[in-house]
């Protein structure tokens, strides 16, 4: 899909909030050539068009006959290739059994060409109703797939399940080398059983065939265009290379319709510094933002670092994939080079530990303007909550993780899930919110996120009155964490996240006005139509 543009677009007849505090609610908007030229009063903006002479040249109108606009959403956490290679590999998100599971793979590896890998991704193992809530292992995945190599990836992308093929085209036996941060996991008599958890995963990196540069691009070219439905113009997006340059290749060629920027792995932080790349260097639709660090692992593969045991493990804290002293120098090395850290946690303990890192480098980042980052800010002790606010670190944290996960959180954590996903009590300190959808992992809608945010429900209603309801947000606030909160932590608050005089045209039509439905109505929201660069990219 190529991006054209039309030298004017006047948007009209409808609700149009622009998160610009000083005109919030406008009825008219003129942009000229991707960039918003005026808001205000429907008669106003069209005296103002056809002084400047839009009525005579490359003109688009857009009327909305009624329904709301708001800025574009922004998803400040998405897994866009693998994503966008999620959707090709066999689904398994949202499965409920485990035999449903191994029909799914048993058919894929019926399908199989010769010599290629079954890839699946999504599985959960805590909504299996045919099994007693315990990990899987290679035994259960031979039965149906003794020939043929199979990898399959947890939901939360920190756990892979693998069979005996598998591993043996992989190397893994009983004396493999677990790189550090890493877990094997292992039968009774001491054999690895197919499961990697962390930085493990990382034994399988020389098995599983790579993704090409042109499969890369692609993927992004056949998927992208599916985020448009969804309201979505720019992303933040914590992924390497291959991802980088089928994103540069797609913005060279015209063809990228939404905004990037990328959160690079800090395994090639040395090779930026010495390359002299800083955040903010690229494109206006590609760019370098932040360097991205992981401190522990993830809730349902109980691995998250925690101060306390997991509830039913008397010996599992979880894992810290980073020693904090090394984080640490390589976050001090980073600032100094002007590269931005984001750092993973999930665990209270791990949010404490980055917590402790940033504000030891305070100092050195404060003065230059650099928005350092969470990603997750999954569970926190009590303590730890103010210090977002009191230090300036941005929260960026994903909505629907919270009702997704709360079953797990209550069963794993008990009362610790108080001060998990807690959206409310961090807006109170001032902490800035960016949000997003952690896809794959979950689905990348933010109406969605929207209404977990607001209501602590799931789309069914349940809980009645939400899990921990005090952490509830408005749904102002909550389409602020997608717009303004998201675009401050990229370091692009005027540019994007907001319709206003000299910001970008990227908006979304929506069916209703999310600022004032009910919870019943904000889940019927639908995107309507979607804006990017004052082009139409969707339209329903």
């Amino acid at each position: 899909m190529r991006i054209a543009h039309s030298r004017w677009l006047l948007v009209h007849n409808g609700a149009i909030h622009t998160q610009d505090p000083r005109a919030p609610r406008v009825e008219a908007l003129l942009a000229r050539d991707g960039t918003v030229v005026a808001t205000g009063t429907k008669d106003d903006v069209e005296a103002l068009a056809r002084h400047l002479g839009s009525h005579s040249g490359d003109q688009a109108r857009l009327d909305l006959e009624g329904a709301t606009v708001i800025p574009g959403l922004i998803d400040a956490h998405i897994h866009l290739l693998h994503w966008a290679a999620s959707l090709d590999r066999v689904a398994l998100a949202g499965v409920t059994s485990r035999a449903e599971v191994l029909r799914r793979i048993a058919d894929a590896v019926a399908k199989a060409p010769a010599g290629s890998w079954v890839q699946g991704w999504g599985w959960d193992h805590s909504l299996w109703e045919d099994t007693d809530g315990g990990f899987p292992d290679a035994v259960i995945l031979d039965a149906v797939a003794p020939d043929v190599p199979v990898a399959l990836s947890r939901k939360d992308g920190h756990m892979m399940w693998l069979n005996s093929k598998a591993m043996s085209l992989a190397g893994i036996g009983p004396s493999t080398e677990v790189p550090p941060g890493g877990v094997l996991g292992r039968d009774l008599h001491g054999a690895p059983n197919g499961l990697l958890f962390e930085n493990a995963m990382e034994l399988l990196d020389k098995a599983i065939p790579s993704l090409t540069h042109q499969q890369a691009v692609d993927l992004f070219r056949r998927h992208l265009p599916a985020l448009h439905k969804v309201g979505l113009t720019g992303v933040h997006v914590p992924e390497g290379s291959r991802s980088f340059r089928a994103l540069q290749a797609l913005d060279a060629s015209g063809e990228l319709g939404v905004r990037v920027h990328m959160m690079l792995p800090s395994g090639v932080a040395r090779d930026l510094i010495a390359a002299g790349v800083t955040s903010g260097l690229g494109s206006p639709r590609v760019k370098v933002g932040h360097v991205k660090f992981f401190i522990d692992g993830s809730l349902g593969s109980e691995t998250a670092a925690m101060f306390e045991p997991f509830i039913g493990s008397p010996a599992n804290v979880g894992v810290l994939t980073m020693d904090p002293a090394d984080l640490l120098d390589a976050v001090r090395d980073c600032i100094a080079a002007d590269l931005a850290p984001a750092i993973h946690a999930i665990g209270d303990r791990a949010n404490r530990t980055v917590l402790d890192v940033l504000e030891a480098t305070r100092d050195a980042w404060l003065p230059n303007g650099m928005r350092p980052r969470i990603e997750h800010v999954q569970v926190l002790h009590p303590a730890d909550v103010e210090r977002f606010g009191s230090l300036g670190v941005v929260a960026s944290a994903q909505p629907i993780h919270a009702t997704q996960d709360m079953e797990l959180v209550d069963r794993l954590w008990g009362s610790r899930g108080r001060y998990a996903y807690a959206f409310g009590s961090l807006e109170a300190t001032g902490a800035t919110l960016a949000f997003g959808s952690d896809a794959p992992v979950e689905t990348p809608d933010p109406l969605q996120g929207i209404y977990a945010a607001v209501t602590r429900r799931r789309p069914d209603g349940n809980p009645d009155g939400g899990w921990y309801p005090e952490e509830r947000l408005t749904a102002a606030r909550a389409i602020a964490a997608y717009t303004t909160g998201a675009a401050w932590a990229s370091g692009d608050e005027g540019v994007v996240g907001e319709l206003s005089p000299g910001s970008r045209a990227d908006l979304v039509v929506l069916s209703g006005d999310p600022f004032t439905a009910s919870p019943e109505a904000l889940a019927r929201l639908r995107v309507c139509a979607t804006v990017f660069e004052g082009e139409v990219v969707y339209r329903e």
